[in-house]
This record gives C-alpha cells, sequence and structure tokens, in this order.
C-alpha cells in the first residue's frame, strides 16, 4: 500500500521516520524567546496587534512558541471579525498539533505543524490564517466537544467543516511494546490527546498480561526521548468468560482508527479483523496498519460494507457490528467493544458474544 495522504503531498510518513524526528520536534534551541502569554486576559491589553506578523516572536532557528502563534491566528480573527477586539488566547481556538505526542512544556512550533479548530470562522478568515501563518496547515470549523464520526447506525454521522489547508494529523501513544503512530483525517475522526498513558491502551494490557502471561512483551525499538510507558495496574476493564489459548485471535469490533487492534497485532495475535461501521475510520486503520509496518496485501477505498482491506494477519471491515455474523463464519477468541461515550453497549455486547469467546468492554 502506498503511504500517500489525499493532498498529494508527504502528510504521512513511517513510524520510524515520525519518531526518529519527534525527539526534537517541539524543543526550543539555545536562543529561542521564552514569551508566555496570559490566556485569560485579553490579549490586547498584553501585545500591540500591529507588530504581530508572521516574524514575531520568530527564533532564527525557525521555530515559534505556540502562544505567540496563537497570539498571531487570533489577530486575523478580530480582524476578519471572526472575534470580539477583547478575545483571549483561550477563547481563539483549539491547537492540535502535528505529530503530538505527550509534552512536558509548552511546545516550539515549525512549519506545518499545527491544525486548528474553532467554531467559529469562516473560508476567508481560514485561508487567510493558513496563508500568513506558517506553522499552521489545516483549519477547521467545529466544536471540540461535539465527537466526530458515527455513534451507531441510528446516529446520523458528524463532521468537522475543513476550510483551508490538509487535516491530516498523527497521535503518537507510548505502550509498555513501544510508541504506536497513529494518522487521523482529523476533520472525519474523533480527536484524542495522546497522554503518557492510554487509559485504553491500559485496559487492554491488562487483560492480555492476565490471559496470556506466557507472551513476553518485548518493547519496540522505536523510540523517542524520555517515553513514559503505561502501566497495566492502572486501568480497568470488564469482561466476560475466561477460558483462552495462548495464540488468539482478536475482533475489535468498533475500531476507530485501529489503536487496540494494532495493538494486539504488536502483542503478537495469529489473527485481527478490524471493523467499523465508519468508513473514514476503516480507511484510517489501514493506513495505520502500513505505517505501524503492518503489510497491507490489499485495499479498495471504494468498497463499502464489506472487506475493505487485508494483509497476512488481518482483515478490515466497514459493517454494523450486529451484521458481523453474515460475513464472519468464525469464533473469535476475543471481542473487543469501544463504544462512544454516551452510547447504550448492551446491543453491541449481545452481537459480540456470538462472535467471541470472550467480550472486552472499554469503559
Amino acid at each position: 500500500m502506498e503511504l500517500e495522504c489525499k493532498c498529494g503531498s508527504t502528510c504521512i510518513r513511517t513510524a520510524e521516520e515520525i519518531l526518529s524526528k519527534a525527539k526534537e520536534s517541539y524543543n526550543p534551541c539555545e536562543q529561542c524567546p521564552n514569551i508566555n502569554l496570559n490566556k485569560f486576559k485579553p490579549l490586547n491589553q498584553q501585545l500591540n496587534l500591529k507588530n504581530v506578523d508572521q516574524d514575531f516572536g520568530r527564533c532564527a532557528c525557525g521555530k515559534r512558541h505556540l502562544d505567540l502563534t496563537m497570539a498571531h491566528i487570533l489577530k486575523i480573527m478580530i480582524e476578519e471579525n471572526q472575534k470580539k477586539e477583547i478575545s483571549t488566547l483561550r477563547d481563539a481556538c483549539v491547537p492540535l498539533i502535528n505529530p503530538a505526542y505527550p509534552l512536558q512544556a509548552i511546545p516550539y512550533l515549525g512549519e506545518k505543524s499545527l491544525i486548528v479548530l474553532s467554531p467559529k470562522m469562516n473560508k476567508k478568515c481560514a485561508q487567510r490564517i493558513l496563508d500568513e501563518v506558517m506553522e499552521v496547515k489545516c483549519v477547521l470549523q467545529g466544536e471540540a466537544k461535539n465527537t466526530v464520526g458515527i455513534k451507531d447506525s441510528h446516529f446520523d454521522p458528524h463532521t468537522y467543516k475543513r476550510l483551508a489547508g490538509c487535516d491530516m494529523r498523527c497521535d503518537i501513544f507510548t505502550t509498555p511494546l513501544g510508541p504506536l503512530c497513529l494518522y487521523k483525517d482529523q476533520g472525519e475522526i474523533h480527536i484524542e490527546f495522546p497522554r503518557p498513558q492510554s487509559p485504553k491502551i491500559n485496559a487492554l494490557s491488562i487483560f492480555l498480561n492476565k490471559h496470556f502471561p506466557d507472551k513476553e512483551p518485548k518493547p519496540s525499538k522505536n523510540n523517542y526521548k524520555n517515553p513514559t510507558f503505561c502501566t497495566p495496574e492502572s486501568s480497568s476493564y470488564s469482561a466476560v468468560n475466561r477460558d483462552l489459548n495462548s495464540s488468539f485471535t482478536v475482533l475489535d469490533a468498533t475500531c476507530g482508527p485501529g489503536t487496540l487492534g494494532i495493538y494486539c497485532l504488536m502483542w503478537g495475535a495469529s489473527r485481527v479483523v478490524f471493523n467499523d461501521l465508519w468508513k473514514p475510520a476503516t480507511n484510517m486503520a489501514t493506513l495505520n496498519l502500513e505505517v505501524n509496518g503492518f503489510e497491507v496485501d490489499f485495499f479498495d477505498e471504494t468498497l463499502e460494507k464489506c472487506m475493505v482491506a487485508s494483509g497476512d494477519k488481518f482483515e478490515v471491515y466497514n459493517l454494523d457490528i450486529r451484521n458481523l455474523g453474515n460475513v464472519l463464519d468464525e469464533k473469535f477468541d476475543l471481542c473487543i467493544v469501544d463504544p462512544f461515550p454516551g452510547v447504550d453497549s448492551q446491543d453491541f455486547i449481545r452481537a459480540a458474544e456470538k462472535l467471541a469467546k470472550q467480550v472486552l468492554v472499554i469503559e
């Protein structure tokens, strides 16, 4: 599978390429100015907005503090009447760095390293931000509190509106087996903020440690500066039944961009079937398999409501979990159900129990 972004640019890289550069991506150089702004105080009371342009606060190394980048964005939004003159940085928009991983300090940004999300934004203002703020690679319109995707078959899908640029973005998660790189079309896949410990991965690690103690996890050779690996003991999960073999098969029934299913492959699952009702999620799961070193042999992006991709140890389906039994004639050792918040998962669990010996519900 060719790793190519829909925009035609080089937005997508392998996990090894990303991690080799992530170590110093957001660190300031010795000459970078350390300017912190008050996010709750009107910006025009802190800065003369006439002086804020693409060079304002930028170091010779090319990087600029996130606060100063956001100040430049807010200035443009004020000039385009998208924000009031007394607006604060807190009011401006949601900054989503790319690639994203747990940081210990506010980042210094380079070119095309930021996607911004704002509920109030027009196309003219968005295009101006993209043209004038070199750190920005995309401007989206939408509310961060509204989850992107489709909750269930009787819900309408929700997406953010892409106004300018390319919304392909990568999150890097630490796991007991090493970093996991997950790409998303951010306007179509729900936002996640990488943390030193991922509750979902922790919950799955507890389960796998308990049922496959003979499989010794070996951390990936890929790493980045001072990673904090998650500890399985710090999370919880709910499960039913307890009878699995050392070689296990997995159905990731609501896979999203593929996080938990890929982690099972990293652990050593002999077969993983990924499935999601939301077509953009299955496309991203397929991409993320390839990015993380699991070669995709077949992929048909246009194929609806069936198998859209496959590889040596995996397949990817675009179906309602309740219809999977019509195309999968097998009993999996484990089915993972990770529903959206607020969705009644009982219907999903009943369908999953028909497909697997054990059901793990991520809560």
